[in-house]
């Protein structure tokens, strides 16, 4: 068990039939009162973020998170399906609970997949990815104000702005958090 006054941002507790990781912890104190333990968390199951409240010196659950690389093979319009690298057991996740994720990764690639008691939770995305452009506008002539940008689709389907000077055919970085460019990738 783990007293909550304890707990850091990056934790991952059971909580009320939830598993959450938390983000944010701030303490309240006050002369007359027990102290209050409030915990910006994020459950695994639903993604969704909410405020935990406790009392100061309550206890939770740990939950371990394992995590387990695998290639993402294909999808069969209904699931997703990953091998393990190690096992090469293939695994099914349906499609519905990976729709951010499928902006982001492509078949053939390795991602990590997050894991509690066997129940897979979702995917594990880096920061950023490299990701080939496959149409682009033309950018206008004399349209040069400052950050300018132009529409471009990604190899994965997924629609993002981008510089003027990037043209099609190009690999551009795209950070997964909010699925906009950072950046030319590095050949």
């Amino acid at each position: 068990m783990i007293i909550v006054n304890d707990l850091k941002p990056g934790n991952t507790i059971e909580y009320e039939n939830g598993i959450y990781t938390v983000l944010d912890v701030s303490h309240n104190k006050t002369a007359m009162r027990q102290m209050i333990v409030k915990v910006k968390s994020k459950n695994l199951r639903t993604g969704t973020i909410s405020d935990l409240t406790f009392t100061g010196g309550d206890k939770v659950e740990p939950a371990h998170i394992d995590k387990r690389e695998m290639q993402f093979l294909y999808d069969d319009g209904t699931n997703c399906i990953f091998m393990d690298n190690e096992t090469y057991d293939q695994l099914e996740i349906p499609m519905e609970r990976l729709t951010w994720e499928l902006n982001f990764i492509k078949p053939n690639t390795n991602v990590n997949i997050s894991l509690y008691e066997g129940e897979v939770l979702g995917v594990i995305l880096p920061d950023k990815v490299a990701l080939k452009i496959t149409e682009a506008e033309q950018a206008v002539k004399g349209d040069t104000a400052t950050s300018a940008q132009k529409n471009a689709v990604l190899e994965t389907g997924l629609n993002i702005r981008v510089p003027l000077f990037i043209n099609e055919g190009e690999t551009v970085l795209v950070t997964t958090i909010d699925g906009k460019y950072s950046g030319r990738a590095k050949d």
